[in-house]
């Protein structure tokens, strides 16, 4: 059973067209918050990321943020960075992936846009590679990342993904239930306990 302390959480640095995607980050973040797990996210202050540490700060809970230097001013406000428990600012992006993969037990991709993408890819390809095996999920708000998951399923379909046993990313619609997939994933080798089944969609 892997131990899980911190959750990393990837998301837009943008707000989107749809608010529940901002509240799905407030959701989220209270949830990780009341269950006694740490924040680590990329640092940012505004849009969906802002909600998420927005979200946790106010549920008592603890958050790490990740920045490169040069984003510090077009993704966060000094007066906002303050409030976080812990502020790593890294030297480039390369610097910030890698010590949020450190810091991190699980992997959590809200909506977001390319960067999103780039940031939950790298991990299921480092799954794929037998580099981890910590937790990865999709928070499908509103169908997001179906898309995306239907990428993924063709690629498994022409015969591109020839370990998808070590990928299985786990996709959620509720962002309240993301712990409770987390925490079944972690245990038993990945086999969800009976009763939070029902809210996981094992790839």
């Amino acid at each position: 059973m892997n131990t899980i302390r911190s959750v990393c959480v990837y998301c837009g640095s943008s707000p989107g067209r749809d608010q529940t995607y901002l509240e799905a980050g407030h959701l989220l973040g209270r949830s990780i918050a009341k269950a006694g797990l740490r924040l680590v996210y990329g640092g940012g202050t505004k849009g969906i990321m802002g909600a998420v540490a927005e979200g946790t700060l106010r549920a008592g809970g603890t958050v790490m943020g990740i920045i490169p230097r040069f984003l510090l001013t077009k993704e966060a406000t000094e007066k906002a960075l303050e409030r976080l428990n812990e502020l790593v600012i890294t030297d480039n992006m390369h610097e910030r992936k890698h010590r949020m993969f450190e810091e991190s037990d699980a992997f959590v991709a809200l909506p977001g846009g390319i960067g999103t993408v780039e940031e939950i890819v790298e991990i299921m390809t480092w799954a794929q590679l037998g580099h981890h095996r910590k937790p990865t999920v999709f928070v499908n708000v509103n169908g997001f990342w179906n898309p995306m998951l239907a990428l993924i399923d063709h690629m498994a379909a022409e015969g591109f993904i020839h370990t998808a046993h070590k990928v299985k990313p786990l996709v959620v619609t509720d962002p309240q239930a993301v712990v409770a997939a987390i925490m079944a994933a972690a245990g038993a080798d990945g086999a969800p306990t009976e009763g939070e089944a029902s809210v996981i969609d094992k790839m």
